[in-house]
């Protein structure tokens, strides 16, 4: 019956992908194995090496961007294409395999079945699997307490990617969406209008190629501009 009803709701994983060729084969097989209640879409932000070829020739569905947009940009370019096509649900699956599709069904049963808007999978809650290095460690924790200081909720692994939203949040994500590292200042906006959101533990792997686009050079930068975007967010809905 729970299958049955999955396959009845239109849910639609997102990939983001820039210069993946490494690892987008792997992730998009990966998806059709363990997630096949879900569709998808390979989102390729103007990618330089053969993400979009590879796409194309095995036939995934894909939205070449004609320029490179970022994460944000790109995942935001997903919502928009799920809303368009009238899907209920979206979850993001990042390109570079650290996402374990095995999870969406959890995950997507534990926002319905909870009335969530949003569901984030946490590394943090059983800590198993790869658990970044120390300096994003200690990066996620402040901003956890930030958060939770800002609005009294508990989120263990905000800067996670994977997380499952509800047709009410992907209507705002469609029209509203952080730019540059987009992760804990969109929890903060569904914190702020008053949608709720929830965690489920996941288990994370090492990305499979390519390069972060977060260098150790970048952190400082990182740190400051999210802080400062969580903030100004806070102050604009009071």
């Amino acid at each position: 019956m729970r299958d049955k009803e999955e396959k009845s709701l239109k849910k639609l994983i997102i990939v983001p992908a820039y210069n993946e060729e490494a690892s987008i084969e792997k992730t998009v097989e990966l998806i059709r194995q363990e997630a096949d209640f879900f569709d998808y879409v390979v989102i390729n932000d103007c990618s330089t090496d053969r993400t979009g070829e590879i796409c194309e020739a095995r036939g995934y569905p894909v939205v070449n961007l004609p320029t490179n947009l970022g994460i944000g940009g790109a995942v935001q370019t997903g919502y928009r294409y799920a809303l368009r096509n009238g899907y209920e649900m979206a979850v993001q699956v990042d390109g570079d395999g650290q996402h374990d599709p095995k999870f969406l069904k959890q995950m997507a049963e534990y926002l319905e079945e909870n009335g969530l808007d949003m569901v984030i999978g946490s590394r943090f809650i059983e800590r198993q699997g790869f658990q970044s290095s120390a300096m994003r460690r200690a990066g996620i924790r402040f901003f956890s307490v930030l958060i939770r200081l800002l609005t009294g909720a508990r989120i263990t692994d905000p800067t996670s990617g994977l997380r499952i939203i509800g047709k009410d949040v992907l209507k705002l994500f469609a029209g509203e969406y952080p730019k540059d590292y987009p992760e804990p200042e969109s929890v903060v906006t569904v914190l702020g209008r008053g949608f709720q959101v929830g965690e489920v533990p996941v288990v994370m792997k090492e990305r499979n190629g390519g390069k972060s686009s977060i260098s150790p050079g970048k952190s400082v930068y990182y740190m400051i501009k999210v802080s400062l975007a969580i903030l100004f967010e806070k102050m604009r809905k009071e």
